[in-house]
């Protein structure tokens, strides 16, 4: 039997927003802040994407409503000021969390939008949203290279698991069936894709076309 679908949500943007803060933290331990940078880093990537999502689809910001994913952010980013000197390669920690956070948020922003009778165009894009969003902003003030800027399956993993999310609800499946699947499929490919190095074909510069003879 299907969870109803407010709490489930409530506990997936908790959970994925811990994930991310995570990263954000991390982030800042590699570039040696002081405790409110780690704060910052923390809340500013746990919530950018939700946040983003919400003010698209006119919802209330779920973190204004209930401020505990920003508490949860917070003491993630306190625990990672203490314990990151413990964490022998903190960019591989990185790397996972935010493949798990990404997986997460892509079905939570999908199922959200759906929720709030968006179509299935627009709960894709919101799944995609809510997954590159605050990291795009963690890498931007860490000064680190972009996810849209790097030549990895980090977004068309996101896409695929919005759109696997939103088919099998649109198809009948069970909530947290289409979720599971979702997240599973994004996961699986981002990790499978920096285990083995794919990236998908980048464009390559070539000549122009010569201009047309002037005259008949």
């Amino acid at each position: 039997m299907d969870l109803p679908l407010a709490p489930l949500l409530v506990a997936l943007d908790l959970l994925s927003a811990v994930s991310f803060a995570a990263t954000g933290a991390l982030v800042a331990s590699r570039k040696e802040l002081d405790i409110l940078g780690f704060v910052w880093f923390a809340v500013i990537t746990g919530v950018g994407g939700g946040t983003t999502r919400d003010l698209i689809l006119g919802q209330p910001v779920f973190w204004v409503e209930d401020p505990t994913p920003v508490i949860a952010c917070i003491l993630t980013a306190i625990a990672t000021h203490f314990g990151a000197h413990l964490m022998e390669y903190r960019y591989r920690y990185i790397l996972w969390l935010d493949a798990f956070g990404m997986a997460l948020v892509s079905v939570v922003g999908t199922l959200k939008a759906l929720d709030a009778g968006a179509g299935v165009t627009v709960a894709i894009a919101m799944g995609v949203i809510t997954a590159n969003v605050g990291g795009i902003i963690r890498d931007t003030l860490g000064h680190e290279p972009s996810v849209i800027l790097r030549r990895e399956i980090y977004v068309a993993a996101s896409m695929l698991g919005a759109a696997a999310c939103a088919a099998l609800v649109i198809f009948g499946a069970g909530r947290e069936a289409a979720a599971l699947a979702g997240f599973g499929l994004a996961f699986t490919l981002r990790i499978v894709a920096l285990w083995r190095g794919w990236s998908l074909p980048a464009y390559r510069s070539r000549p122009g076309r010569k201009n047309p003879p002037t005259g008949f």
